[in-house]
């Protein structure tokens, strides 16, 4: 068995991400044992014994596991809720993907000027309980980097970079298909 196994677990069994842009020296490591095909396929076998499914995605990986209903409701709770920041961080810069570097200081400023990102921020008030634009913003980057979708990259000039596991989120919402009959369909 790969000696890294049990790194990789801990880090991916929290419902976190190892993507290859990260900073962090043992994440990009552990990426680069991962990614190794050998590797890929012990460990895809290790995990699955243990009801884990080893996931590739585009320069990331995650678990995934085996859903019942209850957990199907959450995850899509939680699909709307991502639906809504990617949505904030989009109409903010419409290139923000990974590899993308940003700082809080630069949405606020951007926010005094933006009706649209403004109106998007206050809409983020439901995933945050918080009502100022500042804890709002923390609240949701804070969300972002426990669930390993950016990173703080410089903490003098509080600088967080977008990790490569944010195109999950964008493929994520490119995936949810609304057929075009039900779509224009007026809720009653």
């Amino acid at each position: 068995m790969i000696p890294q196994t049990a790194d990789i677990f801990k880090i991916l069994s929290k419902g976190q991400f190892i993507s290859s842009n990260s900073s962090d020296k043992n994440i990009s490591n552990l990426y680069n044992i991962i990614e190794d095909e050998q590797h890929f396929e012990a460990l895809y076998e290790y995990f699955i014994n243990i009801n884990f499914v080893l996931e590739k995605g585009d320069e990331y990986f995650y678990f995934s596991r085996p859903e019942t209903n209850v957990n199907l409701e959450k995850k899509i709770e939680k699909a709307f809720e991502w639906i809504d920041i990617i949505d904030f961080f989009k109409t903010y810069d419409n290139a923000f993907s990974a590899g993308i570097r940003f700082s809080p200081a630069d949405i606020l400023s951007r926010i005094k000027t933006d009706a649209e990102l403004e109106t998007k921020l206050e809409s983020l008030k439901k995933h945050t309980d918080k009502t100022r634009h500042q804890d709002i913003l923390e609240r949701i980057l804070k969300k972002l980097s426990d669930d390993t979708f950016i990173e703080l990259e410089n903490e003098i000039t509080n600088q967080y970079k977008v990790l490569a596991s944010f195109k999950y989120l964008e493929q994520l919402i490119l995936t949810i298909n609304i057929p075009e009959d039900v779509a224009n369909e007026i809720p009653e």
